[in-house]
C-alpha cells in the first residue's frame, strides 16, 4: 500500500474540491480506468457507476462518465445504489468493473471512489497501481468511432432487491415483525424498505429522505441513537441501521440496546456452527472485542484477527477458507452469499437465524459478554515513530504481562493522521483505564522528546 499515490486501503477518499476529490481528477481517473481495462483485450469495456446521495455525486458521476467514454468504455449509470449492490450488479451484468462514488459514513463534504473487479471483489494491487500510472499519463481520447456510450440502468433497484431476497431461504418470512430501518439518508433509502417490506415485515423507515447534504447526519449506523429512540417509540421488534453507502449495519433489540458487528458475528457464528453451515474460522480485526474471542472459543470456533479494514478481513477469510468475518463497526462479510460486505444481506442473515431459533436478538446474544474497552488517541508529531522505541516497547510488554489470559492491548498508528491509538480490554474497567492512561502517557512522552 505504501507505493500508492492516490489509493488508500479502501479506494480514494477526501474532501470535495480538494485534489484528488475534484472534477478534473475524476475525469482523468475515468479515462485511466477505461484505458487499463482495455489492455486485457476487451474491445469495449463496460463499467457500471453507482453513487450514494451526496450532492457532489452528480459532478463526479459526470466526470467519470466522460473520462470512461473518452477511453472507449461503455458506461451503465445505476444512480443511488448501495456499495454492495454495485458489486453484485457488476457480476450480474457481466461488466468489466464497477465504480462507487461514496465516502461511506463520512459527512456530505467528503466523497470518494471505490472499485470492484468483474467478479465483484476489490481491485488487485497490480490493477490499482496500473490505474495510478495511467492517471498521471497524457490524456488521450480514442478516435470518434471508438468512443463509448452511456446509458441509465433503469431496473437496478429491482435487480438488487431480488438478489438480497434470494440470499435467504424461499420460505423465509418476516410477517408479524415490526422493523425500524434507518437508511442514513444514504444509498439504501430506496432499496432497503422495499426488500424488508416485500418479505412481509411492517416497516417504519427513518433517515430515508436524502437532500444531498444530510447523509449520515445524526442518523445511520454511526449515530444509532435515532434508531434506538425510534424502536422504543414504535414498539418495534428490531431496528436496523445502515451507513451512507450500505455496506455496514448495526442493530437495536426491542429493548433499545445496540448490537454492533461483534454481536452480529457471534449470533451468526453460534447458529451456523450448530447447523453445520460455518466453514473455517471467524475473522475479526484488531479492534474486535476480546469477549467475542472468548465467547467463540466456548463454541470451539477460532477467531483470527486481521488489520482494520474489510480488505484485510477478506484476505484472511480467503486464506483460511472462511465465510464469516467483519468489523465491530458493522462491516460484515458473509462470503457464502455475497462477494463483499453488505448491510442488507447481513441483516437478513441474522433475521433468518433468529427465525429458525425462535429467539429474539436480546436472547440470542446473551452468551457474548463484552469486556470493558478503552481507546485513547495520542496525538503528537512523533507519535508513530515512538512506537518503535525501547521505552514504549517495554511498557507495552509490561501491560501484556499484566493482562495475560484475561485481556489484551493494541498499539496502532493511524494510517492518515499523526496519532497512535492505545486500546486496552480487560475484565476490570478501573484497571483497564489506569493501564491505558499510563501507556498513552509513555507514548506521548517519548513522542514529544523525539
Amino acid at each position: 500500500m505504501n507505493q500508492r499515490k492516490y489509493f488508500g486501503t479502501d479506494g480514494i477518499r477526501g474532501m470535495v474540491g480538494q485534489w484528488p476529490i475534484s472534477a478534473d481528477f475524476m475525469l482523468r481517473l475515468g479515462r485511466a480506468v477505461g484505458s487499463v481495462l482495455a489492455r486485457d483485450g476487451t474491445d469495449r469495456p463496460k463499467v457500471l457507476i453507482g453513487k450514494d446521495t451526496r450532492v457532489s455525486g452528480y459532478m463526479f458521476e459526470a466526470a467519470l462518465e466522460a473520462g470512461l467514454v473518452a477511453a472507449g468504455a461503455d458506461v451503465g449509470l445505476l444512480g443511488p445504489m448501495p456499495t454492495p449492490a454495485v458489486a453484485f450488479l457488476t457480476c450480474s451484468m457481466r461488466a468489466s468493473a464497477g465504480i462507487v462514488i461514496s465516502a461511506s459514513h463520512n459527512p456530505h463534504h467528503d466523497n470518494g471512489i471505490k472499485f470492484f473487479s468483474a467478479n465483484g471483489e476489490k481491485l488487485s494491487d497490480a490493477v490499482e497501481l496500473a490505474i495510478e500510472q495511467e492517471v498521471d499519463a497524457d490524456f488521450v481520447t480514442v478516435a470518434s468511432e471508438r468512443l463509448g456510450k452511456a446509458t441509465r440502468v433503469g431496473d437496478a433497484v429491482t435487480r438488487y432487491a431480488e438478489f438480497c431476497k434470494a440470499t435467504v431461504s424461499e420460505d423465509f418470512s418476516l410477517r408479524g415483525l415490526k422493523l425500524v430501518l434507518d437508511c442514513a439518508h444514504g444509498a439504501t433509502y430506496q432499496v432497503a424498505p422495499k426488500v424488508f417490506a416485500e418479505l412481509g415485515a411492517e416497516v417504519v423507515a427513518i433517515g430515508d429522505k436524502p437532500d444531498g447534504f444530510n447523509i449520515n447526519r445524526e442518523v445511520g449506523s454511526t449515530h444509532p441513537q435515532a434508531l434506538q429512540q425510534a424502536v422504543l417509540a414504535h414498539g418495534a421488534d428490531i431496528g436496523i441501521a445502515f451507513d451512507g453507502d450500505g455496506d455496514r449495519v448495526q442493530l437495536v433489540d426491542r429493548h433499545g440496546v445496540l448490537a454492533d458487528g461483534d454481536d452480529i458475528l457471534y449470533v451468526l457464528a453460534q447458529s451456523w456452527r450448530a447447523s453445520g453451515l460455518l466453514k473455517g474460522p471467524v475473522v475479526g480485526t484488531l479492534m474486535s472485542n476480546y469477549g467475542l474471542q472468548l465467547a467463540l472459543a466456548q463454541l470451539d470456533v477460532p477467531l483470527i484477527r486481521a488489520n482494520v479494514g474489510d480488505r484485510y478481513v477478506m484476505q484472511l477469510l480467503k486464506q483460511h477458507d472462511g465465510i464469516l468475518g467483519g468489523e465491530t463497526s458493522g462491516h460484515i462479510l458473509c462470503l457464502d452469499r455475497a462477494t463483499t460486505g453488505d448491510g442488507i444481506v447481513a441483516a437478513l442473515a441474522l433475521l433468518e437465524v433468529l427465525a429458525l431459533s425462535g429467539q429474539d436478538l436480546a436472547t440470542a446474544r446473551e452468551g457474548l459478554k463484552k469486556l470493558p474497552q478503552i481507546m485513547l488517541n495520542v496525538r503528537a508529531a512523533g507519535a508513530r515513530e515512538a512506537l518503535a522505541s525501547d521505552e514504549v516497547q517495554q511498557a507495552l510488554a509490561e501491560v501484556e504481562r499484566t493482562l495475560h489470559g484475561r485481556g489484551r492491548v493494541v498499539l496502532r498508528a493511524s494510517g492518515t493522521e499523526p496519532l497512535v491509538r492505545v486500546t486496552i480490554e480487560g475484565a476490570d474497567a478501573v484497571e483497564v483505564r489506569q493501564l491505558a492512561e499510563k501507556l498513552a502517557g509513555i507514548v506521548k512522552s517519548v513522542a514529544e522528546r523525539s
